[in-house]
């Protein structure tokens, strides 16, 4: 089955569960795709509660999960068992698979195998992978075999190396020109939307008026289709150095600290447990009890 641009993917999407097609409806209506990471149970129910439309289990979770300085450490065993965490989780966002590297640059053949993994073992709708140029053919090869590919340039995490580190990019004509050309090529491999990241709003937004699939911007302003943050980021959870286009809508790390110190001191200072956190047991079992190891004693 094709998953060309507003094709479904392989399987029937679950009652009330956002299906592809919608996502070019909703471009066109104007209405703003929202997308966050989330990489458990827990962050994947608070999602769906709050609304978000699309779900990615990000190779962030290197960082922001695993404790890893870039995204590159993380396995696709690692990435499968936090993919299978928030897909139990969330019912109607799409979930989308992050393909970690090494899991689809070797060959076609590679990518497919691990596309279907994360379909048939992470419970995933659909993948991500980052670049064009080779990229290309592993987004023809996955559509192919019946998985929805969500494209992903500009910053490109995995290769930030490559790129010269965590820098924006198109800010040439040069390089502006190629995003564009990249956009258009992997729209024409079959994704069905694509990540902007860390791209001029002004680059972005001639992409997103070249191409019929939605774009999803991060850092990349505010014409794009729709709008992705790192859940540790929005919420303020992850304490390292957070780039330029994050919005922090709550500051988490300083809620959980201050409770856990709290949580310390009443444990250290004899204030918990308190009789209100503890379980009874009738008077006459517990003299029963105690009169059991009474006697024990005197055997002894």
């Amino acid at each position: 089955m094709s998953t060309r641009p507003g094709k479904p993917g392989p399987a029937t999407p679950a009652p009330g569960k956002l299906a592809l097609p919608e996502l070019l409806q909703m471009k066109a209506r104007g209405e703003k795709i929202v997308m966050v990471t989330a990489y458990d149970a827990p962050g994947a129910r608070l999602a769906d509660a709050a609304g978000i439309d699309l779900i990615l289990v990000g190779d962030t979770a290197a960082m922001v999960v695993l404790g890893h300085d870039s995204t590159v450490p993380v396995t696709m065993d690692e990435m499968l068992f936090l993919t299978r965490s928030v897909a139990r989780a969330a019912k109607r966002p799409l979930i989308i698979g992050d393909m970690p590297f090494g899991t689809y640059e070797a060959s076609d053949d590679d990518a497919v195998h691990n596309a279907v993994r994360f379909v048939k073992e992470g419970g995933a709708d659909v993948v991500k992978l980052e670049g064009a140029g080779p990229s290309l053919s592993r987004v023809r090869a996955i559509s192919g075999a019946g998985i929805g590919v969500m494209g992903h340039i500009g910053l490109t995490p995995q290769s930030a190396t490559v790129l010269g580190g965590f820098k924006a990019q198109g800010r040439t004509a040069e390089q502006a020109r190629q995003l564009y050309e990249d956009a258009l090529a992997l729209e024409r491999a079959g994704c069905f939307a694509l990540v902007l990241e860390a791209v001029p709003p002004p680059v972005a937004e001639r992409v997103t008026e070249a191409v019929t699939v939605p774009t999803i911007g991060i850092g990349a302003g505010a014409a794009t289709d729709g709008q992705v943050l790192v859940y540790h980021d929005l919420l303020g959870l992850y304490e390292g150095r957070a780039p330029r286009f994050v919005k922090r809508y709550a500051d988490l790390a300083t809620e959980i600290r201050g409770a856990l110190q709290r949580y310390a001191a009443d444990v250290r200072e004899h204030r918990f447990p308190e009789e209100q956190h503890t379980y009874s047991i009738p008077d006459e079992e517990l003299a029963e009890f105690e009169a059991e190891l009474a006697a024990e004693q005197v055997q002894r």
